[in-house]
């Protein structure tokens, strides 16, 4: 019976497949172009670690307090709804089973005037794996130059 329960263990395991920290750190992504689509900003400032370090595009200082993280959300989300942010070009190093470096291009688009508008953008996230899950412990972006 003991064998029995191991190999339907070992079947739901390999057939649900593991996630590896690849896999993992690009979900977090997934998690924040959602969570900026749906201007959910608990949902986005949730995926960042409590000493995370961040860049928004326009920040001319970086911001180290989840307060200013939020309110940066809250200022950059409701406004020129509705709003997307998707990764485009980008490559994914492994540091470790607990740190991910995710940097490419990306795409963030708004309304202005009833006209969709778009912003082009380099961004890079780092994604630990912390008690709570992963969370983003940096990010940065910034617009593509001329």
């Amino acid at each position: 019976m003991r064998k029995n329960l191991f190999v339907i263990a070992l079947l739901a395991f390999a057939s649900t497949g593991h996630a590896g920290p690849r896999e993992d750190a690009l979900r977090v992504v997934e998690q924040w172009s959602k969570a900026f689509a749906d201007a959910d900003v608990d949902g986005i400032t949730g995926l960042y670690s409590s000493n995370a370090l961040f860049y928004g595009t326009l920040d001319k200082s970086l911001t180290t307090q989840p307060a200013d993280i939020r309110k940066y959300f809250e200022r950059a989300l409701f406004s020129g709804r509705p709003r997307t942010a998707v990764l485009r070009e980008h490559s994914v190093s492994v540091l470790s089973d607990e740190v991910v470096v995710i940097a490419g291009l990306d795409t963030v688009t708004g309304t202005r005037d009833g006209q969709v508008v778009s912003a082009p953008g380099r961004v890079s996230f780092v994604i630990q794996k912390q008690p709570a899950g992963w969370k983003i412990v940096h990010f940065h972006r910034s617009p593509v130059p001329n």
